[in-house]
C-alpha cells in the first residue's frame, strides 16, 4: 500500500533512478559486495528521507540487500514524484508527494511507522520524534536508527541527554565523509542551484549575507565567492567567526547585514535567525532564503501572514509586500532551498552520505545490543571503508606508508 501523486510517473521515475544510480558508484559497489550475503534480510526498514532520485538508489539498494521498505518525505515540499511513483511500482510502501500540508506530511510519517520498522532512518528526527512523543507508537520495537542532519542529531542528543532515548542511534551526519562532503560541497553547489531556479538574478557584484559558518555555511560562501559575489558572514560561536574572518569574509551581527544585504541565506539549524525585526530593515527586492533545515530560521509566518500581500511571482518565488511598502521576495516559503527549489545534492555527493546510512543499517542490526540507549558517531572503520570506495570510484590513487615509516609513527623515540 502507498500514498503518491502520480503512478503514470513512475517511467519517468525510472530513468531519474537510473541516471542517479549510473554516478553514485561508491554506493553501488558497496550493495554489489554485500548482496550475495543480504545482511538486511528479514528487516523492516523505516526511511523519513527527502524523496529525490539519489535517495530512490538508497531505497532499492537495501532492498537488494533484503530489507522490506517503508518510506516518507522528510520535508512537505522535496518529494520528487515520479521518484515516488517509480518507488511505489517497485514495491516500496511510500507515503510522499510534493506539496503536502502540514497534517499531510504529519499523516505520511505515521503511515510509515505504521509497518512497524525495526530500524528507522530520519533527515532531522520527525519521524524518531514522533516515535519517542507519540503512545500511538510506544509499542514498536525499534532496534535502532541513523539520522542524516545536524538538526536532528541535536534533538536526538537531547533525548539522550534527558534518558528518553529508546534506541541507540547513529549520527550519519558526524561522519567525516558525510558531513564534509555533503554539506560543503553538495549544499554548496545545490544551494546556488536552486536559488538561481527560483530567482534567476546574477550572483556577482551582489551583497550576498551567509547567516552561519559551519560546514553548510562553508561551503555555500565559497560557491558565491567564486561567482563574484562580495560575501559576509554572520555567526554566535567565536571560533567559526574567527574562521570566517581569517577566510577572508566581513563578519558582523545580523541587525548591521540586514541594512546592506541584497540576498541572504540562512545555514545554521537554528530558529529565529533572520526575524520581523531584520526584515523590517532591509533593502527594497531582498532575496530571502534558508538551507539550514526547518522553516524557522527566516521568519516565513511574518512575510506569509502580514505582508500587505503576497503573490508567487517565479516558480518557488514568493514575492511579500510590507506594510512600509517595500518588496521581499521569499524562497520555497522559507523551506530548504535547495531541495525545494532545485533537486538537492549532486548524486556522487549522496553517494557518500547514502554508503554511510547503509553500512550504518547493517552495522546497527548487528551490534544494537551492544550500543545501548545512546547516539554514537559512525564508526571510524565504516568512515574510512568509504572513503577508500570514493576514491577507487573516482580512480584516484595515494601512497601507501613504507615499513620504516609505519615503524617510525609507532615509536616514542
Amino acid at each position: 500500500m502507498s500514498q503518491i501523486k502520480d503512478p503514470s510517473l513512475a517511467e519517468k521515475g525510472k530513468m531519474s533512478y537510473e541516471w542517479a544510480r549510473d554516478h553514485m558508484k561508491i554506493l553501488t559497489n558497496t550493495i554489489e559486495r554485500l548482496k550475495k550475503s543480504r545482511p538486511l534480510q528479514g528487516l523492516r526498514l523505516g526511511i523519513c528521507l527527502h524523496i529525490t532520485k539519489e535517495t530512490s538508489v538508497l531505497i532499492m539498494g537495501a532492498r537488494q540487500l533484503g530489507a522490506d521498505v517503508s518510506a516518507c518525505a522528510a520535508n512537505p515540499l522535496s518529494t520528487q514524484d515520479d521518484i515516488a511513483a517509480f518507488l511505489a511500482e517497485s514495491g516500496v510502501h511510500i507515503y510522499a508527494w510534493e506539496g503536502q500540508t502540514l497534517e499531510e506530511y504529519d499523516w505520511c510519517i505515521e503511515q510509515m511507522l505504521n509497518h512497524k520498522p525495526h530500524i528507522l532512518t530520519d533527515d532531522g528526527s520527525d519521524s524518531h520524534s514522533k516515535v519517542h512523543g507519540n503512545s500511538k507508537f510506544s509499542s514498536l520495537k525499534i532496534l535502532g536508527g541513523t539520522e542524516e542532519t545536524t538538526t536532528g542529531v541535536i534533538r536526538l542528543k537531547a533525548l539522550e541527554k534527558q534518558k528518553k532515548l529508546k534506541y541507540p542511534v547513529i549520527a550519519v551526519n558526524d561522519a567525516y565523509t558525510k558531513h564534509m562532503f555533503d554539506n560543503r560541497y553538495g549544499t554548496g553547489q545545490s544551494t546556488i542551484d536552486g536559488y538561481l531556479r527560483s530567482m534567476n538574478l546574477l550572483f556577482a557584484g551582489k551583497r550576498v549575507v551567509i547567516a552561519g559558518y559551519g560546514w553548510v555555511g562553508r561551503g555555500v560562501t565559497a560557491r558565491c565567492n567564486g561567482l563574484g559575489a562580495k560575501v559576509y558572514v554572520t555567526e554566535i560561536d567565536p571560533v567559526r567567526a574567527l574562521e570566517a574572518h581569517m577566510d577572508g569574509y566581513e563578519v558582523l551581527p545580523m541587525d548591521e547585514a540586514a541594512k546592506i544585504g541584497d540576498i541572504f541565506i540562512t545555514a545554521t539549524g537554528q530558529t529565529g535567525v533572520i526575524r520581523k525585526e531584520h526584515i523590517i530593515k532591509m533593502k527594497n527586492g531582498v532575496v530571502l532564503g534558508n538551507v539550514g533545515h526547518f522553516d524557522v530560521e527566516v521568519d516565513a509566518k511574518y512575510l506569509l501572514n502580514e505582508s500587505k500581500s503576497v503573490r508567487e511571482v517565479r516558480p518557488n518565488l514568493d514575492e511579500c509586500l510590507l506594510n512600509n511598502g517595500k518588496r521581499v521576495y521569499l524562497i520555497g516559503k522559507g523551506r530548504i532551498a535547495n531541495l525545494v527549489a532545485a533537486e538537492g545534492h549532486p548524486p556522487e555527493v549522496m553517494a557518500q552520505s547514502f554508503s554511510n546510512q547503509l553500512l550504518s543499517m547493517i552495522y546497527l542490526a548487528k551490534n544494537h545490543k551492544r550500543i545501548g540507549k545512546k547516539v554514537i558517531t559512525v564508526p571510524p572503520e565504516i568512515d574510512k571503508q568509504i572513503a577508500i570506495d570514493a576514491l577507487k570510484a573516482m580512480d584516484v590513487r595515494i601512497d601507501k606508508p613504507t615499513a620504516a615509516q609505519i615503524k617510525y609513527s609507532q615509536s616514542w623515540a
